[in-house]
């Protein structure tokens, strides 16, 4: 399993994530803000910004208890990236 070793905040609800294996990746936070009452307080642009790594990098969390594990954030990570090379290859070939 990969941990994360660091962890940066951005604007727009951004996170900048590095993993042990060398894999850099900034995502788009909002992806796991909702409406409930664990991931509502997310929503807060101060609240989201006290993400913390877990010390052993086993994943990510907020002061609620709210946390991500890195292989979801991984597999998030690279869902993205073959939808965006899907997209840039049905671009070229309608081009």
């Amino acid at each position: 399993m990969v941990k994360i070793i660091q962890l940066h905040t951005l604007e727009k609800y951004h996170l900048y994530l590095v993993f042990d294996d060398g894999v850099e990746k900034t995502i788009d936070g909002m992806q796991f803000i909702g409406n409930d009452p664990l991931t509502k307080p997310l929503s807060d642009p101060e609240y989201f910004r006290q993400v913390k790594i877990y010390e052993n990098g086993r994943g990510i969390y907020w002061p609620n208890g709210y946390d991500i594990c890195p292989d979801n954030l991984r597999y998030y990570i690279e869902r993205l990236e073959i939808c965006n090379s899907e997209v840039l290859r049905q671009s070229s070939q309608a081009a």
